[in-house]
């Protein structure tokens, strides 16, 4: 069962990503492009739009749409994932934000 302290840990190992405070909560950046963040209690992704409603649709007791303007958000129930597959998504919702020369080696490696 994945937690938000592994969460953090996986966001913060990635390259150029940082922690900020943004109305009393945490989010993970790189620049100021945000990739990951807790909200009311809530952990919400930025992932692969295909990808994300693929999760909606097979798995909604983890993932739900989370409710803003974008369709690129989704809200994650921790508890549902174990380590390997939230270090998955943290990757995923990271290689939204950085370009992918940078996200590329990242990706290609995780999956060795």
């Amino acid at each position: 069962m994945a937690t938000f302290d592994d969460l953090r840990r996986l966001a913060l190992a990635l390259p150029g990503a940082h922690e900020v405070t943004y109305r009393d909560e945490p989010w993970f950046n790189v620049g100021k492009k945000t990739f990951a963040l807790r909200w009311k209690g809530r952990v919400v992704l930025k992932l692969d739009r295909g990808h994300q409603e693929l999760l909606f649709e097979i798995r909604p007791e983890t993932f739900q749409k989370f409710p803003v303007a974008t369709v690129h958000w989704a809200a994650v129930e921790l508890s549902h994932l174990d380590d390997a597959e939230l270090a998955d998504l943290v990757r995923e919702a990271w290689a939204q934000v950085v370009p992918k020369t940078i996200s590329r080696p990242v990706l290609e490696a995780a999956r060795r």
